[in-house]
């Protein structure tokens, strides 16, 4: 009973994201269409100029594109239309995922994901914190150092099986690798995505100034290291968890798949760094070594096909939400709204003190990211806008920088516009209600600590 009561209280992702998708639409209407001149994909700072719209109610029914000079508020039928288009601009990561998830199917009907994760536990002899504490290490490095996040999407369901293994609930293995790699992203030490396009656009060599962000860092994953072991030591607490360990070794062809799955891992990092794989290159790579996990799993051709179509439902709908995320900048570019809140957001900031401007930075990037999601794209459009107003007001390229850094990390925790982070959803079956209720305090200790750090950042000359 009390189980049926939660199903009617949470409230299906779709209809959270169709709803912000109206929103996006209605929007259209009460906000000024506007735009900024642009050098290629960089916003020209001081361009913005507003269009002329007429947002009437009969908009709503219009059938046509109409002057593609003018602006026109989003009709019911670009609204309908924006999420076959928003599948179509989200096909490569949606494909990837599905892929990932009947890899996974091959995997867990194998046996390799219970033997394996049974020899894991018997070597730390059942400690979890111990094991945490390793995991979020390395899993913060690569993406602080190297800029990983979606290799990780191969992770989940190991950590997500390790949690239930340990009686958990799966969103605790999830938020190992999702915390980890937002802590990674939050100060990017040596980050390639963010620092080569955001730094040379406020004058500043790349990479310049990692040793204050690697502090930032530290400080960030102490905090999201505590917040987990404070998670898992209430919930085994509350659930009186045993763990029982099976001691055995692995049998040959449970080795063999672990073995070609940690190698497929470690070559993904240095393909991806060093040809800059697209999803097209990723989901084939992904469908080679589901197929060699095939036939060392011994499941036959049927078998092994009906595991994989197994794991691709498990993803299915959360996939479809990839898609319905797209849709959502597809319609604030068709209102042709997004650079007119860019440009309200820059106007908030003003040219206060050098601490209140760097606070106001952080949180219009925060207001941001959750239109722009991509972390390259928020810095295309933001950081030349955001440069002169840090000079304007006293705030060095640096702190400019790591207000970027600081709004964009903490607001792709949460945002159900990111296709990242529904990506990392689908593949472990986890509700974006769910998460965003276990992650919001961490969430809100991670905006204080960033405003903090902004405020020292500015004080010590960063």
């Amino acid at each position: 009973m009390a189980e049926r009561a939660n199903e009617r209280k949470t409230l299906n992702p779709l209809i959270i994201l169709l709803g912000i998708l109206v929103l996006a639409g209605a929007m259209s209407y009460f906000v000024e269409s506007g735009r900024y001149e642009r050098d290629g994909r960089l916003v020209v700072p001081g361009s913005y100029q507003v269009l002329d719209k007429q947002p009437q109610v009969a908009h709503l029914f219009r059938a046509t594109a109409g002057d593609a000079e003018l602006a026109y508020p989003v009709s019911i039928t670009e609204l309908l239309m924006s999420i076959p288009l928003g599948l179509e601009r989200g096909a490569g990561l949606i494909f990837m995922v599905l892929i990932i998830g009947g890899m996974f199917g091959i995997l867990t009907k194998g046996g390799a994901v219970d033997a394996g994760l049974e020899r894991l536990l018997s070597l730390v002899k059942g400690n979890i914190y111990v094991l945490v504490i390793a995991l979020m290490l390395v899993f913060s490095a690569g993406s602080t150092f190297l800029g990983l996040a979606s290799e990780y999407l191969l992770v989940i369901p190991l950590m997500v099986a390790m949690a239930q293994r340990l009686g958990m609930a799966p969103i605790i293995g999830f938020a190992i690798v999702t915390v980890s790699v937002k802590v990674g992203y939050l100060s990017s030490v040596s980050n390639p995505l963010p620092l080569t396009i955001a730094q040379p656009l406020v004058g500043l060599q790349i990479f310049s100034g990692a040793g204050f962000r690697f502090v930032c860092y530290l400080v960030f994953l102490l905090i999201g290291i505590g917040f987990m072991l404070w998670v898992i030591r209430r919930q085994a607490h509350g659930e009186q968890v045993e763990l029982v360990l099976n001691h055995s070794r692995l049998s040959w062809r449970h080795s063999l798949m672990l073995v070609v799955l940690m190698a497929s891992i470690g070559f993904l990092v240095y393909a991806s760094n060093t040809w800059h794989w697209k999803h097209e290159a990723l989901s084939a790579y992904y469908i080679g070594i589901s197929l060699l996990l095939a036939v060392i799993s011994g499941l036959g051709a049927n078998g092994a096909a009906d595991a994989f179509v197994s794991g691709m439902k498990k993803v299915l709908l959360a996939s479809f939400l990839i898609g319905v995320a797209s849709a959502v900048a597809v319609t604030l570019e068709q209102g042709q709204i997004l650079d007119s809140v860019v440009h309200s957001l820059v106007g908030l900031i003003g040219e206060g003190t050098p601490t209140v401007a760097a606070s106001g930075m952080f949180m219009a990037q925060l207001l941001l990211d959750f239109l722009i999601p991509s972390t390259s794209g928020q810095a295309a459009v933001s950081m030349p806008i955001m440069g002169p107003i840090g000079q304007l007001s006293g705030v060095s390229g640096q702190t400019t920088v790591l207000a970027f850094l600081f709004g964009n990390g903490i607001t792709n925790m949460l945002t159900p516009t990111s296709g990242t982070l529904l990506a990392y959803l689908a593949t472990a079956n986890v509700g974006w209600a769910q998460w965003a209720r276990f992650v919001l305090p961490l969430w809100a200790i991670f905006i204080v600590t960033a405003l903090v750090l902004l405020a020292v950042a500015v004080q010590i000359g960063f």
